[in-house]
């Protein structure tokens, strides 16, 4: 079975590196546009690509797959590719661009994507942060076949993850794309045999997880605890969790809720194991921080840095 191959981020580098080791054929490998990265900005290509260079794959980037659109010789360019790797199936997992009809149309069977949530909660971009953000108690992967919707189509294979009280985005990302590159490979030798079979997508159940904006990573300390706690962990490694203080921003990435109240924002305890904050409801005991500028440190080693006293007030989180 010939495999063509579309995601960009490390979630989809691992299916790429699981559908390789299974030893599927992968003539195309599309993914996104190299982006800048790193303190010099230089131009760097997505895991996806680089893994694909690795094997001597060919690697199509087109910014648009609309051959009617801003970016059509682009997406000239990628039909052409497609055409002439002839792939059996195409697979996509966080490929960050739309495909239009003709995508969708092109191979024998279809488009198959890896999607990180149990279909039809957490449709949409960011399942992962949304699921640990709403407090869910379990995701996990959806193998799904494409259709013009977005992340609408028939179910093929799905199993549950359970998600920690301790997992942040990172954390869970890690065990999905695992779980992800697994299902794919024995989707894909389902689909061989003529074994894989469609499930529609219920009706009821249904939520989007719209994308994660940086705007969204200030402390709103008026909010209860539990709330601002999950809110760290789902935005670890982005965007972070910002706090002010004075004229600092802080990043708050690690945190637990303790008993106390006060004014939402207000410092009500100093140690070694955290600073105690009042919120909406409860307090945060925040564990681990970061200054503009330096490293992620226990509280401990933070506050050798920067002293924090009991009475100091978080800026509270503009409406």
């Amino acid at each position: 079975m010939k495999v063509a191959f579309a995601g960009t981020p490390e979630f989809a580098q691992v299916a790429l590196a699981q559908l390789l080791a299974a030893g599927f054929r992968v003539p195309l490998v599309l993914s996104q546009p190299d982006r800048p990265a790193g303190r010099g900005l230089k131009l760097s290509p997505s895991p996806v690509k680089a893994l694909a260079l690795e094997h001597g794959i060919t690697v199509a980037q087109p910014r648009s797959l609309r051959l009617d659109g801003k970016f059509s010789s682009d997406a000239e360019q990628a039909r052409v590719a497609l055409h002439t790797a002839a792939p059996d199936v195409l697979v996509v997992a966080a490929y960050g661009l739309i495909l239009p009809g003709w995508v969708l149309d092109l191979p024998r069977l279809g488009c198959i994507n890896i999607h990180g949530s149990l279909l039809p909660r957490w449709r949409g971009a960011a399942p992962i942060h949304r699921a640990i953000e709403a407090g869910d108690t379990q995701t996990g992967i959806t193998i799904m076949q494409m259709d013009a919707g977005l992340d609408t189509g028939d179910m093929l294979l799905v199993e549950a993850l359970g998600i920690a009280s301790t997992d942040s985005t990172a954390t869970l990302h890690d065990r999905l794309a695992a779980l992800g590159g697994r299902l794919i490979v024995e989707a894909l030798e389902l689909a061989a045999c003529g074994g894989l079979h469609r499930i529609p997508q219920p009706a009821h159940g249904v939520s989007y997880a719209h994308k994660v904006d940086k705007a969204e990573a200030a402390i709103d300390w008026r909010q209860p605890a539990s709330t601002i706690e999950r809110r760290l962990r789902a935005f670890d490694p982005f965007p972070g969790a910002t706090a002010v203080l004075g004229d600092t921003t802080l990043k708050c990435w690690r945190a637990r809720s303790v008993a106390g109240s006060g004014t939402p924002g207000m410092v009500l305890a100093v140690s070694g194991e955290g600073v105690t904050v009042a919120c909406g409801q409860g307090a945060l005991q925040l564990t681990e921080l970061q200054r503009a500028g330096g490293k992620r440190l226990a509280a401990q080693a933070f506050l050798q840095g920067m002293p924090i006293a009991v009475g100091a007030v978080f800026t509270l989180a503009p409406d």
